[in-house]
């Protein structure tokens, strides 16, 4: 009996987008030696409306290295995430990810399992100084090795490489690190999704037409974040022959124009005025009203149309700001002021010692700087500075909120220091947020001659996990929510579980003939092949799996009965009919685990017996 194999690779983006081209123009699909291609020409003349006779110039953006992007962020990826337990925080059942790897291959396998699920992304990206590392995503496999000892990359295949502002390639290597990652990240939002990303003068022109090009120029819009914080002591930078720069940018991104919308968020406005006062003794303290009449309405009909008969018995009716629902509620809570002894139009009593709704302004100022972000760190770390430029928690507090990422799924794919991830923990308690986070941080070795370096600290991720832990366990304790999720499951990018020939079957050789009966590498844990499967199956990582005996067999259940995973050998037809009694949606197996043909044979029909829904794959 022949199972449907998984694949063990992420989706090939170019099959899918000719696919989806040929279902609107099938007349520009075409073939070659590798099969399925675009005949651009046709294509061109589909889409204008006059003859296409060659080039003509158009607004666009363009740089060397764009094309070599885009077949980049369409290239699938082999790769795999092994799960790392012990470096984990309540693996058994936090809903949170941190993830080590190169951001670009983990938001490759994040696009099954993640597509369109994403509410808010937060990216603080290399800032493109002339100092910063970016990542080369155009290394050959053949020439790996040579460059892991001259340093260019780290052993888990990790790619920096310096971008001094020197070079010729300054800009458009930036752009061609941004634009896949980018292009891959929008595919993870969801329809009313939105990605803000941090960036400084060096490279927002840039990066603004680049959200334009992945985003659409309608569903991009750019902020100030405003950098000098009285309430924290200045943070500017040096002045350099003009003027002294106060401010940095956040773009936002939103999925789509359909959906562009932020929430407000709640402020103490009011707070240290001197003109409130409570002429009426209210118990909640001094207070100012404010006006709730639409003036400028006059039509007499809609929801928000009706009267108001004030305590005197003067009828009031207009358009206001509150329905009629709100406005008995208000009564009820003698929220609503009447002026005149009673007579007067109801005015909302405003307090100052309560919160008020606000709309952001495109100035976010208030939410302190880095240099507030670097405290915030060194405080998780009893005082040693081993990180420069992180942002402020308060910051990404604020992003959260007016994302309405409450009950959120939150990515970050350039994490550094975990900022994001200890914004949402906080967040989650203020506001009693279900937030979940995932992390992605590439394992960047910290500087030997750093505080991190000499502090234990030997990679960025060690940081963040350390600081991820530390931030949650004082959180539990100030606030006392003892059932707040402050855990988080490593995974670690490798690569695939299955050995070359898996991926080749062409290079069969007599050498090779052997690595055919099992295509699994040795090395790789029962967990491995697990965390392989739920990525190929496009299965949430974060769902809860027990492990249970069957037979003498271990297997494994995800989310209950979502999955069931055997990896064992010399499987027989008593497990198999004792596994099939189980309720389950799918089960997997490992190819080369059946005692014998007979038994693979005989599998189906079992199962079409006991269990006939059943999915059943191998690997």
């Amino acid at each position: 009996m022949q199972f449907e194999k998984l694949d063990m690779k992420t989706v090939n983006f170019t099959d899918e987008n000719i696919a989806k081209i040929a279902e609107i123009f099938p007349n520009v699909v075409s073939e070659d030696g590798n099969g399925k291609v675009i005949d651009f020409d046709a294509l061109k003349q589909e889409l204008s409306a006059n003859i296409v006779e060659g080039y003509k110039e158009r607004y666009s953006l363009n740089w060397p290295g764009k094309r070599q992007a885009q077949l980049t962020a369409n290239t699938p990826t082999t790769k795999t995430l092994r799960p790392c337990k012990e470096e984990s925080v309540d693996f058994d059942t936090t809903e949170n990810l941190y993830i080590e790897g190169d951001n670009l291959e983990v938001l490759k396998i994040l696009q099954e399992s993640y597509l369109n699920k994403i509410k808010m992304i937060y990216i603080d990206p290399p800032y493109n100084t002339g100092n910063d590392f970016i990542y080369n995503d155009t290394f050959k496999k053949d020439s790996e090795k040579e460059l892991i000892e001259s340093g260019q990359i780290d052993k888990e295949g990790g790619r920096l490489v310096a971008n001094p502002d020197s070079y010729g390639r300054y800009h458009s290597d930036w752009l061609s690190m941004m634009y896949p990652r980018l292009k891959l990240a929008r595919n993870l939002l969801k329809e009313e999704g939105v990605i803000f990303i941090s960036i400084d003068d060096n490279e927002a022109h840039n990066l603004r037409k680049l959200c334009d090009e992945v985003f659409g120029e309608e569903n991009v819009e750019t902020y100030i974040w405003y950098l000098n914080d009285s309430s924290e002591g200045s943070f500017v930078k040096t002045p350099s022959n003009t003027v002294r720069n106060e401010h940095e940018y956040i773009i936002a991104c939103f999925k789509s124009k359909n959906f562009k919308q932020l929430g407000k968020y709640l402020d103490y406005r009011y707070k240290g005025r001197t003109d409130f006062t409570n002429s009426d003794n209210d118990p909640r303290g001094n207070w100012m009203s404010g006006n709730i009449s639409r003036n400028g309405i006059k039509t007499t009909t809609g929801s928000k149309y009706f009267t108001i008969t004030t305590p005197t018995g003067v009828e009031y009716s207009r358009n206001w700001t509150i329905s009629y629902e709100e406005y008995l509620n208000l009564m009820k809570d003698n929220r609503l002021y009447f002026s005149n002894d009673g007579d007067g139009v109801p005015r909302l009593k405003i307090f100052q010692n309560e919160p008020q709704e606000n709309v952001q302004s495109s100035l976010f100022q208030g939410l302190r700087s880095s240099s507030t972000g670097k405290k915030e760190v060194s405080e998780c770390f009893n005082d040693t500075e081993l990180f420069q430029f992180p942002k402020p928690t308060k910051l990404i507090q604020r992003l959260l909120t007016i994302s309405n990422s409450k009950e959120e799924i939150v990515l970050d794919f350039f994490s550094g220091s975990g900022s994001t991830a200890h914004a949402i923990i906080k967040q989650n308690v203020e506001d009693n947020g279900n937030r979940k986070f995932i992390m992605v941080q590439l394992p960047e070795e910290t500087d030997e001659k750093s505080e991190a370096y000499k502090a234990g600290y030997k990679t960025i991720p060690e940081i963040g996990k350390e600081r991820i832990r530390r931030a949650g366990k004082q959180i539990v304790e100030e606030s006392g929510k003892t059932d707040l999720d402050i855990g988080f499951r490593v995974l670690k990018l490798d690569s695939s579980n299955m050995k070359d020939i898996y991926f080749n079957p062409s290079e069969i050789s007599q050498d090779n003939l052997f690595d055919t009966v099992d295509n699994i590498k040795d090395a790789r844990s029962d967990m491995d092949l697990l965390f392989g499967v739920l990525i190929d199956w496009g299965v949430d990582l974060t769902l809860p799996i027990v492990k249970e005996s069957i037979a003498g067999k271990d297997c494994y259940f995800v989310d209950e009965d979502s999955l069931c995973a055997c990896f064992a050998k010399e499987i027989n037809e008593e497990f198999i009919k004792e596994l099939a009694s189980r309720e389950m949606l799918r089960v997997v197996f490992r190819d080369s685990g059946f005692a014998s043909d007979d038994v693979k044979d005989n599998v189906s029909q079992i199962f079409k017996q006991l269990n006939p829904t059943v999915e059943i794959k191998v690997i």
